[in-house]
This record gives structure tokens, C-alpha cells and sequence, in this order.
């Protein structure tokens, strides 16, 4: 969880590039991956080719800090991935930063994963059962280790045999030795792109990585296909298929940045159907319309256009109030708020605001955005939130706390409006949210209705580990 803005956070973002003419190809993997950087702000890193070697580079930080010296030098390949992340499972360590790189029977290997492996913890004690020495807490190490294990007598063949053992949620890219590879689980958790331009073939968590390196011919990696591409081109195998698509509904309420397109949506197109659904059924509107900076922005602007009422900038955002100093005790965490979000009280002064934001997890820092809009003078505050009310926690790539620890598992919407002092709180409703995407048949709903796409075994214990 993220201690300011108290959102389920990011999961990581993933990047492969192939060019059949020698590049920079570090240097070509620094936009798209600071593309990404909303997916993953813990570490970062890249992998490249050279000489019949795999060359690594990775540290705790972001883009800009860890990897920009690449901007300024040489470093000619063919092929290359990078790997932006959040520790969804286990911690923010040097030794869990990716790529991860093995050398083993079956040659050279990096890997870079988005995603949360469900089954992780029988596939790890099978693997320590029989000897296996694991280097990190990350769940993505697995998937090497099996890779290493399999007896299949081709690279591609022990590709098919180890995915097809795991289960959840994973999109990655893989070099092996001069082949860049491409993955996704059969059932489409995760969202992954791959882009065409003269002689680069390009992979991506999302279509924005793609659109800055001035790729527009683009097509979604299908739901468990293996693309694979080297000097003979391009060729594709695929995995059992799943039961069904799972594509996480989350990436189009939150965590995707608007200016993508992902699950054949366009994510800005989406929240603003979000926000019209909420202005639909909503019975007490405000005076004006707010967002929460900025993942409430879009759906605020569907409230608005569909209600009428005008919009305005209630809240602004600090973007460099940074992470590093905030502590959880209630004093540090409000003040860290207040170091991020500002009011505007000539907008807000004497108003009933509709304050629209993405989601509520704890309630702590609504509390304090309710607290700081009545501080600038708002009359009334009402907050409306583009998705449905949290109630399970998520196994397939977000950090979602436990049960007891989601508020709306605990209260109604009148409940916690009064314990965070807004004057009312409202959800989209499930089946309005269904509504805002075009084949909901295909999608994960399980934080909110607790139904999972594929089953887990303990759930609660699960979470806790």
C-alpha cells in the first residue's frame, strides 16, 4: 500500500525491445520505461546482449536517477528488456530488483515479470523440497528455476511446460540468448502490447510506452501467447487456455495511465464512463466538481459533462512532495498529504463540493482530504468514488491489505462518511461499473465481489504471508 495516498499500488512495468540493426538499445529502453514509471517507483533496471553476454544493470530508484547515464553512452546491441517495480511480493531489496539473470543448462536467461504467481508458494516449497537454493524473495525467481528444471529437450518446449504449471497473473519478457521472448498468462490478467517500427519489434505493459518511442502499428499480446522473435523473425506458441479472461479492472479504474489504451479500451474513455455513471445515480450534487490529482481527473470530467455541473480545480498536486520521509504514524501521514495535495479555497470557499476520486481502501487519506477542503472553506464535501467498494483482497498483481483492513468491509457509506467527515460517500455500483467497458465477461472483479477467476487456496493466510 502506499502510505500517502493510501491507493493499492502500482505493480510493475515491463519493456523488450528486438532490433535486427545494431542500436543503443539501453539507451532505447530509458523513455519507455519512464513511461511507465506510475507502475513501479521502488527499483529499476535493464538487460541487454553484447558480445555472447548478458550485460545487467539495476538499482533501488526510479528512471531518471538509476538509468539516464545510458542516455549519454553507447552501448550497441540487438536486443534488450527492462523492468520497472513495486514489490507486490516480496520486499523492496537490491537482490528482488529485475531483470533477473541465471546462466544454467539451458543457456542465458533474463527475465522481467509483472504480475503475482497464485500458486508461488507450492511451487517454492516443491523447489526446496528437492534442493533448490532460492536467491530473493520474489516469486518471479520461480519461473527460472523450473525453466532450469525442465527436461524437455527445447528452449521452447520447457517454456510451455514450465507456464503451463503456474498459475495467476503474469506478463514478461525474456531474453534467451539471442532471442527476445514475450508472455502472457493465458487468462489476460496483465495488460501487454507489442509495437512494429522499421526494423525494432517493441513489447510493453502498456500502449504509452510504445507511443513515445513513435510506434503507432500496434496489437496486444493475446492471452497465453508466446511471441517469439529473433533473426528469423517472428513466430507464436500458446499455453492451455485459461477458463476464462481475467483482464483486471483495475488498470482501467487506476493504475494505467489515461493516455494508454489496454484490454482494447481507452483508459480515458473508460473512467470518464465512470463518471457519468456516478452522476447518474447520484442524489446529492454538489455545486462543483473536484478531482483527487490526478487519478480521479478523467472520471471527474465524465461526473461533470453528464451532471452539468461545472469543474474546477478544488485540489492540486505537489509532484515532487516525494515518499522517502513519510512515516505511518496518523501526524507524519497527514502531513505528507498536506506536502502533496493544496486546495484552492477561492474555488472551494462557501461550496458544496463533489469531491470524485478512484477508490477507498483504508479511509485514512480521504479523512484528511475531506479535513483539508473544510479548512479552505467548503460548505459541504461529498465524496463519490468511480468503483465499487473494496471488499477482497487480490492475489493477481496489486497490494490490496487484508480483509479487516479494508474499511468498506467494516462500514456502510454512511458509516464512513462519518468517520472521515464528509457529508456523504457514494460508490459506482458493480453493475454501472460493468457498464463502462464493452465485454465485461472478459474482466476480474474479485476485489470487489470476492469471485476469483482462478481459485486460491487460503485466501486470508494467503494475504498474510
Amino acid at each position: 500500500m502506499n502510505s500517502i495516498t493510501d491507493k493499492p499500488k502500482h505493480f510493475c512495468g515491463i519493456v523488450g525491445i528486438y532490433s535486427h540493426k545494431e542500436m543503443n538499445i539501453p539507451g532505447n529502453l530509458f523513455y519507455p520505461l519512464f513511461s511507465l514509471q506510475h507502475r513501479g517507483q521502488e527499483s529499476c533496471g535493464i538487460a541487454y546482449r553484447r558480445h555472447g553476454n548478458l550485460i545487467a544493470y539495476k538499482d533501488v530508484g526510479m528512471v531518471g536517477s538509476v538509468l539516464s547515464h545510458y542516455l549519454h553512452e553507447d552501448h550497441p546491441s540487438f536486443i534488450g528488456i527492462g523492468h520497472v517495480r513495486y514489490s507486490t511480493h516480496g520486499g523492496n531489496k537490491l537482490e528482488n530488483a529485475q531483470p533477473m539473470i541465471a546462466s544454467c543448462n539451458k543457456g542465458q536467461i533474463a527475465l522481467a515479470h509483472n504480475g503475482n504467481i497464485s500458486n508461488s508458494h507450492v511451487l517454492k516449497e516443491q523447489l526446496i523440497m528437492e534442493g533448490s537454493i532460492l536467491q530473493s524473495t520474489s516469486d518471479s525467481e520461480l519461473i527460472l528455476h523450473y525453466l532450469a528444471k525442465s527436461k524437455k529437450s527445447g528452449f521452447i518446449e520447457s517454456l510451455l511446460e514450465t507456464f503451463n504449471r503456474i498459475e495467476g497473473a503474469y506478463s514478461l519478457v525474456m531474453i534467451h540468448d539471442d532471442t527476445l521472448i514475450a508472455v502472457r498468462d493465458p487468462q489476460g490478467f496483465r495488460p501487454l502490447v507489442m509495437g512494429e517500427k522499421h526494423d525494432m519489434t517493441v513489447f510493453a505493459s502498456e500502449s504509452c510506452a510504445l507511443d513515445i518511442l513513435g510506434i503507432d502499428h500496434m496489437r496486444e499480446v493475446k492471452p497465453g501467447e508466446i511471441i517469439i522473435v529473433n533473426k528469423n523473425g517472428k513466430q507464436s506458441a500458446f499455453l492451455t487456455p485459461g477458463p476464462c479472461k481475467s483482464h483486471c479492472i483495475f488498470e482501467l479504474i487506476y493504475f494505467a495511465r489515461p493516455d494508454s489504451f489496454i484490454f482494447g479500451q481507452s483508459v480515458h474513455e473508460a473512467r470518464k464512463r465512470m463518471g457519468a455513471y456516478l452522476a447518474e445515480i447520484d442524489k446529492t450534487p454538489g455545486d462543483v466538481v473536484c478531482a483527487v490529482p490526478d487519478s480521479g481527473n478523467s472520471a471527474a470530467l465524465g461526473y461533470s459533462e453528464h451532471s452539468k455541473i461545472g469543474i474546477d480545480f478544488g485540489l492540486t498536486r505537489n509532484h515532487y512532495s516525494g515518499r522517502t520521509f513519510i512515516q505511518p504514524e496518523p501526524e507524519q501521514r497527514e502531513f505528507g498529504v498536506r506536502m502533496k495535495l493544496h486546495p484552492i479555497r477561492a474555488v472551494v470557499k462557501n461550496k458544496r463540493i463533489t469531491i470524485i476520486d478512484d477508490s477507498l481502501v483504508r479511509g485514512t487519506t480521504s479523512s484528511i482530504i475531506v479535513k483539508l477542503l473544510k479548512e479552505a472553506g467548503a460548505k459541504e464535501v461529498h465524496l463519490r468514488l468511480s468503483s465499487p467498494e473494496i471488499k477482497c483482497p487480490c492475489f493477481f498483481g496489486i497490494d490490496i491489505p487484508t480483509k479487516e483492513e479494508l474499511i468498506s468491509n467494516r462500514m456502510s457509506p454512511d458509516e464512513i462518511a462519518h468517520v472521515i467527515g464528509a457529508d456523504s460517500v457514494q460508490f459506482l455500483p458493480l453493475e454501472y461499473l460493468k457498464k463502462c467497458v464493452s465485454n465485461p465477461e472478459d474482466f476480474c472483479f474479485a476485489c470487489f465481489s470476492g469471485k476469483y477467476p482462478v481459485k486460491v487456496k487460503d485466501p486470508e493466510k494467503r494475504r498474510k504471508e
